[in-house]
């Protein structure tokens, strides 16, 4: 009986400890399943900050940027243009004309720098203007010439950006017109004489270079100063040899190959009516010459036949 009563006593206290330690696991459970949710929440919210603090760089990068291409400056460059131009008129009155045009380039501000005349005969007369003009009034006389003059027959416009040749030459002539002082200073201490001849030497091939620069200077200068025009100014009946576009391609080839052509027989035919009044007269001395030739060689067998017979 009282064994019975310890194996129940002891029973009980099995299942005591069975069940404390499930509420145990279970309590452990629970706590684990709620602080899931707060790590979760814990790491969005430090990659959040996280991807906060990797854009703000970002953003404030552009802002830099901008701030710094604000700061920046742009000094806009006068442009060195030289200006060119050539037209063809045909004037009723080429000797008129070329006072015409004279007038109207000396009221713009120009002035004439060149002029060839043939008058031979007033219909067939021509005459070549170079003519000066300020740029900033190049297109106007450009227009008044060829509509006031005659009729305007070909006009060719041309134009050349020399910006960065001004500047080298510019910054050349700085630099050899410092090294001609630090040389004319230097003669200045010289204590020999070979010392004095050397430097002399040397300051005469900087002068010469030096003045090299100086008339490119002045060239430039003068051709970027004034526009040139060269109006050519033609009779009525006067013929102008306009250059023609020629096709490209097959045909452009075809027609060169059949001028050319052309060309070599016009040659070969000119060199035969050159040719052909001397073979008249050269032709029939040259074959009465052959005939006698021939008439000779015949005759002399024909001697020698008898005195070969009478020496037998």
């Amino acid at each position: 009986m009282e064994r019975f009563r310890y194996g129940v006593a002891l029973s009980a206290a099995c299942a005591i400890l069975v069940l404390s330690g499930c509420g145990a696991g279970e309590s452990a459970m629970s706590k684990q399943s709620a602080s899931a949710p707060e790590a979760a929440a814990y790491g969005q919210t430090q990659s959040k900050a996280a991807q906060d603090s990797a854009s703000t760089p970002q953003r404030r990068a552009p802002r830099s940027a901008e701030n710094i291409a604000s700061k920046v400056k742009v000094t806009q460059q006068d442009r060195q243009v030289i200006y060119t131009a050539s037209m063809t008129v045909r004037a009723k009155e080429v000797t008129g004309a070329a006072l015409q045009a004279k007038q109207i380039v000396t009221t713009a501000g120009g002035y004439l720098s060149k002029e060839e005349s043939n008058s031979a005969e007033g219909s067939e007369a021509t005459a070549l203007l170079e003519f000066k003009i300020p740029p900033a009034r190049y297109g106007e006389v450009l227009a008044a010439l060829g509509k006031n003059l005659g009729k305007q027959l070909s006009v060719q416009q041309g134009t050349q950006d020399v910006t960065l040749q001004v500047a080298d030459v510019n910054s050349r002539l700085k630099s050899a017109q410092q090294a001609l002082d630090s040389l004319r200073t230097l003669l200045k201490k010289a204590d020999t004489i070979g010392q004095v001849l050397q430097v002399e030497r040397e300051i005469s091939d900087r002068e010469a270079d030096l003045e090299s620069l100086q008339s490119q200077q002045k060239e430039l200068a003068t051709q970027v100063g004034m526009a040139t025009l060269t109006l050519r100014l033609v009779g009525p009946v006067a013929v102008v040899n306009e250059p023609s576009e020629e096709p490209a391609g097959f045909l452009g080839g075809l027609k060169s190959g059949w001028r050319g052509l052309v060309g070599a027989v016009k040659v070969a035919l000119t060199v035969v009516g050159v040719l052909l009044p001397w073979m008249i007269v050269v032709v029939p001395v040259i074959v009465l010459m052959v005939v006698l030739a021939r008439r000779r060689r015949q005759a002399r067998p024909a001697a020698a036949t008898p005195v070969e017979t009478q020496a037998s």
